[in-house]
């Protein structure tokens, strides 16, 4: 934090990422939601064996050493989650939705768990309770109305478990769509394209043990600390065994410069910290394929390929070589604002150690060329064969705890040929082949009027898209709305013809059906599946689990069709898992290997240089150029991109604090260097408003602009600037997306900052 006058809120943080502060954080959390005894109690069942997994990230369990296996923001994700408050049928009835709606995304969720089933009543312009009987008769009458099924939207959110989302999938094309947006459209679509046709596998290589065998990790655009916490115990022990950590990164984030490990008593007891990085580049925004087209070029300078490997088992390398020299350093110093010194330095660093992890999040993907960014660091990787041998492959850091096991079990908009032919093999019928809808092709539906019906397994939809301005009202002229959800949150208010709010269970807690209780199913960043137990009992006596919430639906809508037998998959999700196998093969003896502690892991056929290609090769993928995104166009314009502070997990506030920014009590923050400040004559404290430089009025007038934030000096490149998420999102407009992958450019828009009420 660059150092200025007194801002309130606003004070330097000088602590090492985790330690004391953590574990206070942690007391403080659970005293929030009143529940220190009993949340110290699911802490310690998190992540274990016969317990339950986080919430949180997907981060994978290790080989369980200890007492506890959490980190704090897997303890806000438990608390919050398990909090005793209630939003009960009289707060409903005390406030209306437009009274709500006046509310923070904080204050919404923080009322507690939902109850009971609520429909949405226009006339009282309130929530009031209903059967579960009766909202299923209304959902089901409601899309039996709608003639064509891809006027359905079929949303999931990345905390689904493995079997929910395969019942939903299958509820969805039984109802004949691959209408299946998701949040990983959002998030890491770029993976699953770029990974997919680079490798032949849209997930990454590594396991948590290569980790203890790699000489070095190349850390891309992800804030370990805030986001996957579990993560900073791997980069300490790393770090504390020789290992060089590499960073590239706008923000100087605290969890990557160092870290008190809570689970060290010397360090914690010295206050004692753990260097991560080794070295840490302030790449600008947008930079990320500058840097590593330099270091590809240092590479080829020094000739430190692994010419053995590239001959053998890749393809179109002489295109890659051609690229790479007739790029001139001057363009890579100036779109990445890293001298060529300093990364000459960070490629001898690589081309000097035999086994390298390159590690990536949001910074990489949520861009206009997200999918290509993806691929330039795998071309990295191939130049000296570090993929498929121990130590050594691509890391992408997955935010929610089952994103990626949504998509392996069938969340896909484009169905491959043989999830087609497995579901006919199981189920009977054939699912249509064409393909269905993400993100924000469901946005475009929705304002076009195409769309009649959002069904959002879990998720908080319209707050996670672009164009807010445009998204909300557009919402509001659906015929119906559902939503599956733990807690109340601003897409349930942005009410339909018909909206419906059914609570669910949580991971905490004991899911039981007709075979008794159930356990549910994860898979984690690097393919790991295990299984999921809840101990505590339910919310309320009215909230259900997901699955059979889902199968409820499917039957009310779609009858006897086809045959399915959703009662017995529901009574024992033995029967689902059965079923999933039988589609997915590589999920044969599935309810034997999830009984073995840790799980299985599936096929990743990349980490043993199988090549699932065309030509059974590797790809080199040309990425012309060196901008991610569009570039600042004038003098008056900046690049901002979006950030979530350290008490946030995706939508979810749990806190107004952002500890290692310095951030307290407050988010509406906008980060700025101090020459991009001096250049627009602001000071420390200034109000302004930052206006998307693209914006054109809607024809209602509305405008992309955020108000009146506060000007926060920061060490960040000139011409890079930062504000949080979900709160700038208005900014970013549906067009300004990857065309290869569909994920809006959420790290990247270019801005103008004025005095506030100057926009």
């Amino acid at each position: 934090m660059a150092k200025g006058p007194e801002i309130p809120g606003i004070r330097p943080y000088t602590h090492p990422a985790g330690g004391w502060d953590a574990l206070a954080a942690v007391e403080e959390a659970l005293a929030h939601q009143k529940m220190l005894l009993e949340g110290s109690e699911d802490l310690l069942r998190m992540n274990q064996p016969d317990g339950f997994d986080c919430p949180g990230c997907a981060w994978p369990d290790p080989v369980h050493t200890s007492t506890f296996e959490f980190c704090e923001n897997g303890a806000k994700a438990v608390s919050w989650e398990a909090s005793p408050k209630r939003v009960t049928r009289e707060f409903m009835a005390a406030h209306t939705v437009e009274e709500l709606l006046r509310r923070s995304d904080y204050e919404l969720e923080d009322q507690g768990r939902l109850s009971e089933p609520m429909a949405y009543d226009l006339g009282s312009d309130r929530y009031l309770p209903i059967s579960w009987e009766e909202a299923f008769s209304r959902i089901g009458a409601a899309l039996r109305t709608i003639s064509n099924p891809d006027a359905v939207e079929f949303y999931t959110s990345g905390r689904a478990s493995n079997e929910a989302s395969f019942l939903f999938q299958l509820f969805g094309r039984a109802f004949g769509t691959n209408n299946f947006p998701e949040c990983s459209n959002l998030c890491h679509e770029p993976t699953s394209v770029g990974l997919t046709e680079s490798i032949g596998v849209g997930k990454g290589t590594v396991t948590l043990e290569d980790f203890d065998h790699c000489d070095a990790i190349i850390s891309f655009g992800h804030n370990p600390g805030t986001n996957h916490p579990r993560m900073m115990t791997t980069l300490r022990n790393a770090s504390r065994r020789g290992a060089a950590i590499v960073a590239l990164n706008p923000f100087r984030e605290r969890a990557l410069e160092r870290f008190t490990a809570p689970q060290s008593p010397l360090e914690m007891a010295t206050l004692g910290s753990t260097p991560i990085a080794s070295s840490f580049l302030q790449v600008k925004i947008g930079g990320d394929v500058a840097v590593i087209k330099g270091m590809m070029k240092r590479i080829l300078e020094r000739d430190a390929l692994d010419h053995d490997f590239i001959s053998r088992m890749t393809a179109h390398f002489d295109s890659l070589r051609a690229d790479i020299e007739s790029t001139k350093w001057t363009d890579i110093v100036v779109g990445s604002g890293i001298g060529r010194e300093t990364i000459e330095k960070v490629a001898d660093i690589y081309i000097g150690s035999q086994r390298v992890i390159a590690t990536y999040g949001m910074g990489i993907c949520q861009h206009s060329n997200g999918t290509a960014n993806v691929q330039q660091i795998i071309n990295l990787l191939l130049m000296r064969g570090n993929m498929g041998r121990p130590g050594a492959g691509i890391c992408p850091l997955r935010g929610h705890s089952n994103v990626q096991g949504n998509r392996t079990v069938g969340i896909n908009d484009r169905p491959s040929a043989a999830l087609l032919d497995g579901i006919e093999r199981t189920f009977g019928f054939r699912p249509p082949a064409r393909p269905g809808h993400r993100a924000i092709d469901a946005v475009a539906s929705i304002l076009r009027g195409d769309c009649k019906a959002l069904i959002c397994l879990g998720g908080n939809f319209a707050v996670a898209m672009p164009d807010r301005g445009r998204v909300f009202p557009a919402i509001r002229q659906l015929d119906l709305v559902v939503s599956l959800a733990t807690k109340l949150n601003r897409t349930h208010l942005l009410t339909a013809k018909q909206s419906f709010i059914l609570p669910v269970i949580g991971r905490t807690e004991v899911d039981i059906q007709t075979s008794g209780p159930q356990k549910i199913t994860v898979e984690d960043s690097m393919a790991m599946v295990h299984a999921s137990k809840g101990w505590r009992p339910a919310a309320t006596e009215m909230v259900r689990s997901e699955p059979w919430i889902i199968a409820s639906m499917a039957k009310a809508t779609l009858g006897s069709r086809h045959g399915i037998a959703w009662d017995e998959m529901v009574a024992d999700y033995d029967v689902i898992r059965d079923r999933i196998a039988a589609v997915f093969p590589e999920f044969g003896d599935y309810n034997a290997r999830i009984r073995t502690p840790g799980g299985f892991r599936l096929p990743v056929p990349a980490s043993e240089r199988i090549f699932n290609t065309p030509d059974g090769k590797a790809q080199f993928v040309l990425a012309p150029g060196l901008a991610e995104d569009p570039a600042a166009t004038g003098a008056d314009t900046l690049i901002l991109g979006s950030v979530r502070s350290h008490d946030q997990y995706n939508t979810t506030v749990y806190g107004l604090d952002d500890r290692y920014r310095g951030v307290f009590g407050r988010r509406d923050i906008l980060f700025m260097s101090t020459a991009d400040m001096s250049a627009r004559s602001l000071a420390p404290g200034d109000l302004v408003d930052v206006t998307a430089a693209d914006d054109e009025p809607n024809a209602d007038g509305f405008r992309r602009v955020v108000r009146d934030l506060t000007v926060v000096p920061y060490d960040l490149p000139q011409g890079s600037i930062g504000a949080y998420f979900p709160e700038c999102q208005v900014l970013f407009s549906l067009p300004r997306h990857d065309p290869r992958s569909g994920i809006p450019s959420f790290k990247s828009v270019v801005v103008r900052v004025t005095a506030a009420r100057e926009a």
